[in-house]
């Protein structure tokens, strides 16, 4: 009975410890953002703010809510993709108001489409998936009436946060 409480209570804490799992804290685990940057058309190298600025994802009907709505002093700003399909659509308002009778929105409002291939990318088990988007498009019907006078892709893949994806002229 003496050697086998030993090798029993050796047993338990061996059982004890390897059923133990890592604590894993995910750090850099987000998908990305879509960075858009603001510039002036007449100076294409200097950024141009654009005044009580408002977006909208169009399918969801919702007010995109990663930067301060109907902010006027934004020169660039990140917005989300939705990752289950390969088109997004925002309408871009710029002088942004709701009519003081109606409620309806007022201000300038061009739509963009911005179309890429998402793709999935594992980061780690505590992080699990991430979406990043690749083949970017940026689409624009051309009216007389668009505040957005040019769009140029600076980069294809969106893989983070850090830099312009996209500079729109106006």
């Amino acid at each position: 009975m003496k050697k086998i409480l030993p090798i029993v209570l050796i047993a338990t804490v061996l059982v004890y410890f390897s059923s133990c799992e890592k604590d894993d804290i995910c750090v850099e685990g987000d998908t990305p953002l879509l960075v858009i940057g603001f510039y002036d058309i007449d100076d294409t190298t200097a950024t141009k703010d654009v005044p009580l600025m408002r977006i909208k994802e169009i399918i969801l009907d919702e007010t995109v809510n990663t930067f301060t709505d109907r902010s006027s002093n934004l020169d660039s700003i990140g917005i989300p993709l939705r990752a289950s399909t390969s088109s997004t659509q925002f309408a871009f308002i710029t002088n942004s108001a709701d009519d003081a009778e109606t409620g309806v929105e007022t201000g300038n409002i061009d739509t963009l489409t911005v179309s890429y291939q998402n793709t999935e990318a594992f980061i780690s088990r505590a992080c699990g998936f991430v979406a990043n988007y690749g083949d970017l498009t940026v689409t624009l019907p051309e009216s007389a009436n668009n505040w957005i006078q040019d769009i140029r892709i600076v980069q294809q893949t969106v893989e983070n946060s850090n830099s312009v994806h996209v500079k729109i002229f106006h």
